[in-house]
């Protein structure tokens, strides 16, 4: 009996093998968290799903059956990965760069030789994890080297045993439990740890929100930096340059954004389990082009981080729109006055 009970399992994982469509269905989200949070970059990461279940498919008629087909897919990933990451450096934050806060009357540096860490929509991936592909646990893991990657998120987020991914990375348990060690000390050192996000915002925070998309509306710098903590980091991607504090960030809004009143309309959405929106900026005729998407990192009902990325093709991949109509006014803002 239990030699037919485990070749009818045999047989039901390969006929799941066997509908790859219905396979690409059921997977696709949360190997694409996966290959995002070994990569950094939601573009690649889509490219490695594919490459994934192209891997899958040739192989299928090799695979035994020893493991669940969702623990094959994740060792087929997991290796597409490190092979994609050979080589390539890390996927930063100008946070990440190693150096020093700027002043906002410095003159703006940019380096489009970085890969630069993207964010993620939330729609690309299931809720149950949004506490892993937070922006700041993602920038923390581009330190880590890519094996240590691999091991840190297929142990603290998979929950997988050393056992098991010591199978799929081709090696001990015992060099599994001391790579995890490895990766967990450069975590500490640097401070940077999985934190949970909140699953729903708080009455406060919507509030916050609203405020927030209003006073970039009017160009409301005061307001704007009013709902900052002390000590809020403003970063923006290919810019190399940082900024602390509720003064420099002041200073930058004020000087260095081209808007004025009634210039820059915001849309939300939201990105890696936090608040997210594209801003965008109105054109010599009058309508609305993306400018920047703004990822948000709340404390409370107040902003502790902004990261603010200028690849506008961001803009297609969250499904914003391209343009905006002259007499576009964004919710939750006052109308322009006639």
């Amino acid at each position: 009996m239990g030699g037919t009970t485990g070749q009818m399992d045999v047989e039901g994982k390969q006929a799941e093998l066997a509908d790859f469509d219905g396979l690409t269905e059921r997977y696709q989200r949360e190997l694409l968290a996966h290959c995002y949070r070994m990569s950094g970059s939601v573009h690649e990461a889509e490219d490695l799903v594919q490459e994934t279940f192209l891997r899958a498919w040739k192989a299928s008629a090799a695979f035994q059956g020893r493991s669940s087909v969702r623990t094959w897919l994740y060792r087929i990933a997991t290796n597409v990965c490190l092979t994609n990451l050979e080589g390539r450096p890390r996927r930063p934050l100008p946070t990440g760069l190693g150096t020093s806060d700027s002043l906002a009357g410095d003159a703006l540096e940019e380096n489009h030789e970085i890969a630069w860490l993207e964010p993620i929509p939330d729609a690309a991936v299931v809720v149950a994890e949004r506490d892993s592909i937070r922006l700041a646990f993602v920038a923390a893991l581009q330190h880590l080297p890519a094996r240590q990657r691999a091991v840190l998120i297929l142990r603290d987020v998979l929950r997988w045993s050393a056992a098991e991914v010591a199978e799929a990375l081709d090696t001990t348990p015992a060099a599994v439990n001391s790579a995890l060690q490895r990766a967990h000390a450069q975590m500490t050192e640097r401070g940077l740890t999985e934190d949970t996000v909140e699953p729903d915002l708080s009455a406060a925070q919507l509030s916050l929100l609203e405020r927030y998309v209003d006073a970039f509306w009017r160009k409301d710098v005061d307001t704007i930096v009013s709902m900052l903590t002390a000590e809020a980091v403003w970063e923006m991607p290919p810019f190399v340059g940082w900024y602390l504090g509720r003064e420099q960030i002041a200073q930058l809004i004020g000087g260095k954004c081209p808007g004025g009143s009634y210039d820059m309309p915001m849309i939300q959405t939201v990105a890696n389990g936090q608040p997210a929106f594209g801003l965008y900026m109105r054109t010599p005729d009058g309508t609305f082009v993306p400018f920047h998407l703004q990822v948000l990192e709340l404390v409370g009902d107040q902003v502790r981080r902004v990261g603010a990325f200028f690849d506008v093709s961001l803009f297609e991949t969250f499904g914003l729109p391209t343009h905006l109509p002259a007499d576009f006014v964004p919710t939750s803002a006052v109308p322009t006055p006639t």
